[in-house]
């Protein structure tokens, strides 16, 4: 039996989580940004891991997509919506 979990936006995902992108809205990011999160591998099925977040709980948010730990700014982790994945 599956158990269905709630799909939140990266930025809402809490520290030491983990998840897999289901999808990013693509339109909201400006085209610099979609072509830089397309060549870090961001995409449908990848997981995700959110490890930190900058000094008072504001940017820079430090996440490991697959393999590589990135930094991204607020704006552009509301755009990728994540399905959690249930602690274990």
């Amino acid at each position: 039996m599956e158990i269905l979990t709630a799909l939140i936006t990266l930025d809402k995902l809490p520290l030491k989580a983990c998840g897999e992108i289901v999808g990013v809205d693509w339109d909201s990011l400006s085209e610099k940004d979609a072509r830089r999160l397309r060549e870090l591998g961001v995409d449908e099925g990848v997981e995700v891991e959110k490890l930190h977040k900058g000094p008072f709980g504001i940017d820079p948010i430090a996440c490991r997509i697959g393999r590589m730990t990135i930094a991204l700014r607020s704006a552009q982790a509301a755009a990728i919506a994540v399905r959690p994945r249930a602690s274990e």
